[in-house]
C-alpha cells in the first residue's frame, strides 16, 4: 500500500522470536547463528517483505560493489564493445554498472559526471572519454573514489589504459613504405582528439625517420563523410598513391572518392585505416587497417579500476595493436 512504512529489521525479530542482534547477523550471512533460530528468521523476512538496506551494508562492508563509467559518446564501434566488456566482466564480479554522459567534453561539464558518480556511490570510477580534456588542474576526481581513464594520462592520481597509437600508426606508414610507396597521406581525426593527434604525430615521424616528404594532412571528423571529402581534396591536389587513414570510418569514404574518381585500390591508390571494425573485411577490396582489441581495452580497465578499489596504486597500461594486411594495399605502379 502507497504510505506503507517499510518493515524494520526489529519488526522481523519480534516476529521471529529473535533479538535484533541475531537478525542483523543473519542478514549479514554470518555464520554464528544455529540452523533452526536462521530459519525462523529468514522465514520473518520473506513474510514480511524485509530487505537489507544496500547502503548500510556497503557502509558496513567498505565496498558498494559498482563502477561508475563516464562517457562522452557511444558513437564509435569500439566504445560499445569497451564498455559492453566492462559490464559484463564486472556482472561476473558482482558489480553493478553506472553510466553517466557528459554533454559536452569541457573540465566543467566532467567535473559534474564525476560528482554525480560519487553521490551515487561507486566504488571506482572508469573515464571513457575519447575526445581531449584540457588537463588544465582544474579537473578534480571524487576524494576517495579510484580513477581509470581510458586513454593518456591526462589525470594525476588516475592509472590510465590505452592503445599503442604512436605504434599501430608506424605499423600503417612502414607498411605502404615497404611496399614502394615514395610517401604517404594522411586524412586525420579532429583536433580535439588526444588518439587523433597521437596517429598524426606519428604518421610524420615515421615518414621523417624514412627521409620522405611529409605531406599536409587533410583534416577529418571521423565520420565516412568527412574522409570521402578529405580524399576528394586529395585526389585533386596532391595525386596520392597510398593514404593512411586515421579510422576505418574514414577510410570507408576515402573508397568513395577514390572509385568515383575513376581510380581503382590498391592498383591506384592504397588505403590503411585503423581500429579493426569487422565491417571492413568485407569491403571490396578488403581494407587492410591497425586492429585495437576493443574488448581487452575494457577488461583491463576494469582490472586495474578494482585492483586500485582494493589498495593497489595506479598505473598506466598501453595495449598493442596489430597491422592486418588486406587487398587495399600493394606496390605502386612502376615499382618492381
Amino acid at each position: 500500500m502507497a504510505g506503507q512504512r517499510a518493515p524494520s529489521q526489529l519488526d522481523v525479530a519480534r516476529l521471529a522470536g529473535a533479538s535484533p542482534q541475531t537478525v542483523s547477523r543473519v542478514a549479514k550471512g554470518e555464520s554464528n547463528v544455529s540452523e533452526a533460530l536462521r530459519a525462523r528468521v529468514m522465514h520473518a523476512m520473506i513474510e514480511l517483505g524485509y530487505r537489507p538496506n544496500a547502503a548500510a551494508r556497503a557502509v558496513r562492508l567498505g565496498a558498494f560493489r559498482a563502477v561508475g563509467v563516464v562517457y562522452n559518446t557511444l558513437g564509435p564501434v569500439g566504445i560499445h564493445r569497451s564498455l559492453e566488456e566492462i559490464s559484463e566482466r564486472a556482472a561476473e564480479r558482482g558489480h553493478a554498472t553506472t553510466l553517466i554522459p557528459l554533454a559536452a567534453s569541457s573540465t566543467r561539464d566532467a567535473n559534474g559526471a564525476f560528482t554525480r558518480l560519487s553521490e551515487m556511490s561507486v566504488d571506482v570510477l572508469i573515464a571513457l572519454i575519447a575526445d581531449q580534456l584540457q588537463a588544465d588542474g582544474s579537473l578534480r576526481l571524487p576524494k576517495g573514489v579510484p580513477a581509470v581513464v581510458i586513454g593518456p594520462p591526462v589525470l594525476p592520481g588516475a592509472s590510465s589504459v590505452d592503445f599503442d597509437q604512436a605504434g599501430g600508426a608506424e605499423l600503417a606508414v612502414t607498411h605502404l613504405l615497404e611496399l614502394g610507396h615514395r610517401t604517404v597521406h594522411h586524412i586525420r581525426g579532429p583536433e580535439n582528439s588526444f588518439s587523433a593527434s597521437a596517429r598524426m604525430l606519428s604518421w610524420a615521424s615515421t615518414l621523417s625517420r624514412h627521409g620522405r616528404r611529409v605531406p599536409p594532412p587533410e583534416r577529418g571528423n571521423w565520420s565516412a563523410a568527412s574522409g570521402y571529402m578529405a580524399a576528394r581534396r586529395l585526389l585533386e591536389v596532391q595525386k596520392p598513391t597510398a593514404i593512411f587513414a586515421a579510422n576505418d570510418q574514414m577510410a570507408l569514404g576515402a573508397y568513395r572518392a577514390i572509385q568515383e574518381a575513376g581510380m581503382r585500390i590498391p592498383e591506384d591508390v592504397s588505403v590503411v585505416g585503423f581500429d579493426g571494425i569487422d565491417e571492413v573485411a568485407m569491403l571490396v577490396p578488403p581494407l587492410t587497417t591497425i586492429a585495437q582489441p576493443w574488448d581487452r581495452l575494457g577488461s583491463e580497465a576494469l582490472r586495474v579500476a578494482l585492483s586500485m578499489g582494493s589498495g593497489a596504486g595506479p598505473e598506466t597500461v598501453i595495449i598493442p595493436t596489430r597491422l592486418v594486411v588486406r587487398h587495399s594495399t600493394s606496390t605502386p605502379k612502376g615499382v618492381s
